[in-house]
């Protein structure tokens, strides 16, 4: 813009170069707003781009004349002219400056040491409150606050695994700390919605309120569960130094891998709405149902086989894979708005109903087959 702008006529050259030198001070102060709401160590980076940002253009500025009877000396056209300082300025910046980024992170660290009361909180980042009286932006903003939470419970899933294998206390820690960042955004996402008013909102809104708010309460309560494995891990694995057979463990690294996958699939289907990935889900959840009850029943058979350690984890087994599908089915609650809409729901239900009718049958065959020790 500055460039066209002088080969216009409309500004000078000088004026120019003093646009392309606050077009660099205007970014850094963009970023720096940006970075506000984030932890101390984002504001750190933020305030230290703005610093080196300032320091160019108090070294540069007192120049200015200089550098126009320069730089129209080397080339009659300005627009060239202009946009060769541009890079030339940001250049020379950078490689005058990169010596000193060790000096002017230790000054940032001083500026913003750390707050004890802030202890690296999570902050939302969407919830917009000047949003809440246009109902489709607000419902917008929670949702993209809503698939935060769901990527912290994402990495406590990812956490989850080492305490089970590793018996790792570090991960044990790190997922009580994001557990209290998905309070705290679960909290101001409630409140949030709490704002908006549900009598200025159509039907179609209503219901994505209505899932909004579900996948949030659905996800707080995931969070818990992990939490309560992580506890039980602690207090009937990881404390009298115990270990899940090789077969529970594969067990329970099959489970946690699917459990991950419809999180993800889950989460797509909120933002999507994409029938056919709904539709995924559902039956996901009840394969993965199956599959509970037959880690069960193998589980038991192995305490039959008189196996050591699932002796000694097989109450703490047994829980762990039921939280697993518990959390499963709440990660699969976002189908059923989808397919609802749809008109599909309950002929899934009564598809579900049948299979579930067949399953009591084949159990009852095979009821003998569990009963006895192999």
């Amino acid at each position: 813009l500055a460039a066209t702008l002088a080969t216009s006529g409309i500004i000078s050259l000088k004026v120019a170069l003093c646009l392309v030198i606050g077009a660099n001070l205007g970014s850094g102060v963009t970023a720096l707003l940006s970075a506000a709401s984030q932890n101390v160590a984002g504001r750190r980076v933020a305030l230290g781009s703005m610093l080196f940002r300032l320091s160019g253009a108090i070294v540069v500025l007192p120049f200015i004349n200089q550098l126009e009877l320069v730089i129209a000396q080397f080339s009659h056209d300005l627009r060239f002219g202009v946009v060769a300082f541009h890079v030339l300025y940001n250049s020379v910046r950078c490689g005058l400056l990169l010596p000193l980024v060790e000096p002017m992170a230790q000054l940032c660290v001083r500026l913003l040491p750390e707050n004890p009361l802030d202890d690296d909180a999570i902050h939302s980042r969407h919830l917009d409150p000047g949003a809440i009286d246009t109902p489709t932006l607000a419902l917008a903003n929670a949702s993209r606050e809503v698939l935060r939470i769901g990527d912290l419970i994402e990495k406590m899933l990812h956490c989850l695994l080492p305490v089970i294998r590793e018996n790792d206390t570090i991960r044990a820690q790190q997922i009580r700390r994001i557990d209290d960042d998905v309070d705290k955004l679960y909290t101001e996402v409630k409140m949030y919605l709490a704002r908006v008013s549900r009598e200025e909102l159509s039907a179609r809104e209503v219901r994505r309120w209505t899932d909004v708010i579900t996948l949030t309460i659905n996800l707080e309560q995931a969070g818990d569960i992990i939490v309560r494995i992580v506890k039980g891990l602690e207090n009937k694995k990881i404390a009298p130094q115990r270990t899940f057979s090789e077969a529970g463990m594969q067990e329970v690294c099959e489970m946690h891998a699917r459990l991950l996958a419809s999180l993800q699939l889950g989460l797509s289907v909120f933002l999507e709405g994409d029938l056919r990935s709904a539709r995924k889900l559902l039956a996901e959840k009840e394969s993965f149902r199956d599959l509970e009850r037959a880690y069960a029943k193998t589980h038991l058979i192995r305490l039959a086989g008189q196996t050591q350690e699932s002796i000694e984890t097989s109450s703490l087994h047994l829980d762990l894979i039921s939280d697993m599908k518990r959390m499963h089915s709440l990660f699969c609650s976002t189908a059923y708005s989808v397919l609802d809409e749809a008109g599909m729901l309950r002929h899934s239900r009564m598809e579900t109903v049948h299979e579930d009718e067949e399953r009591r049958r084949m159990m009852e065959r095979q009821e003998g087959d569990y009963s006895q020790p192999p």
